[in-house]
């Protein structure tokens, strides 16, 4: 099948941070022709002049309309793009070079309904950037649930950096009307309907992260929150390794209590354990100040995926309350 890409980008509020991903999307080394799909979703402090400066440059088509929120933005984009293979990128984010030449190898050689992709740190990111794209990220910190070699054809898709045929997107409607984790319900609604999946390790976007460690917390808080509700929606892809951020919690009780009755053993277990975070990463980062905000990081990202899991798997379990009550905000528009 020849491939005609269509990149799907949703906007709120954001033209800078457009104004960056097309630049780096008028970069691109592809001679094959793609168009490109902003769509505003609402916006007060719009990015149509910032589009349309690129119009002489890019096949490009602008819509506004009324804020639905991202998942809905990308299923419009989708339903008015003209391309059959559609890349969905967030406005955070930045394209190497090479990006859509990538992509285009893979699916030439092993091609699959749907992809998803890496992010990686640019130069220019802060120190912040950088520790929270490596909590997120690394091994030590996520198991390798993330894209590892085990996972890989059964990789969870991003919506920061994924695509989908448009064959695909008519199969399934695209996203729900979901407020988190509607990427990962597409995956397993893809799955069902018989699609096929991939990660492409060498398709990675420059992720941006424009974020604070309160607002990491809560973004962390809210995908813990919604997983148990995902497993509900989908009960056979459930597994032990989504309670790990909340074994770390009970595992900080059990510090606490050990401290109590003078045991210091796994209080030296954590001691370790940070140490590997904070040695791996700032070798990765090259950067000792990296490396230490990692595990400031990490231990965010424990605790607020931990404790919203927590909260939601409660309020399932045993308040026996139907999902739109366990995490109403997933829910809300």
């Amino acid at each position: 099948m020849e491939l005609h890409f269509s990149i799907i980008v949703p906007v709120y509020n954001r033209p800078k941070e457009i104004k960056e991903l097309l630049e780096s999307i008028a970069d691109l080394d592809f001679s094959d022709g793609f168009e490109v799909v902003i769509v505003e979703d609402g916006s007060s402090n719009n990015a149509k002049e910032i589009v349309a400066q690129f119009s002489n440059h890019l096949n490009i088509k602008y819509f506004y309309k009324e804020n639905t929120g991202a998942g809905q933005s990308r299923n419009f984009g989708m339903l008015n793009a003209s391309g059959n293979y559609f890349v969905i990128l967030d406005s955070d984010c930045l394209l190497p070079k090479d990006y859509l030449n990538v992509v285009k190898e893979h699916l030439s050689n092993k091609y699959t309904d749907a992809y998803g992709g890496p992010d990686a740190n640019h130069a220019s990111f802060s120190s912040l950037q950088k520790a929270i794209g490596y909590a997120m990220t690394s091994f030590l910190t996520t198991g390798g649930l993330r894209g590892s070699k085990k996972l890989r054809e059964k990789f969870q898709l991003r919506s920061f950096n994924m695509g989908i045929s448009k064959v695909a997107f008519k199969k399934t409607s695209g996203f729900r009307p979901v407020n988190f984790g509607e990427d990962i319900d597409l995956t397993f609604r893809l799955w069902k309907a018989g699609c096929t999946t991939q990660f492409i390790e060498q398709a990675f976007v420059y992720h941006k992260r424009r974020i604070s460690w309160s607002k990491f917390f809560r973004q962390t808080f809210n995908f813990g929150a919604a997983r148990p509700i995902l497993n509900k929606m989908h009960p056979k892809t459930a597994k032990i390794t989504y309670w790990f951020p909340a074994f770390y919690i009970f595992f900080i009780a059990i510090t606490i209590t050990a401290l109590l009755f003078k045991n210091g053993l796994p209080l030296i277990l954590l001691i370790v354990y940070f140490l590997f975070i904070i040695i791996h990463s700032s070798i990765l980062n090259r950067s000792f100040v990296v490396g230490l905000q990692s595990v400031i990081a990490a231990k965010i990202m424990f605790f607020g995926y931990g404790l919203g899991f927590l909260r939601s798997q409660f309020r399932k379990t045993v308040l026996k309350k139907p999902i739109e009550e366990v995490f109403p905000i997933m829910f809300r528009r």
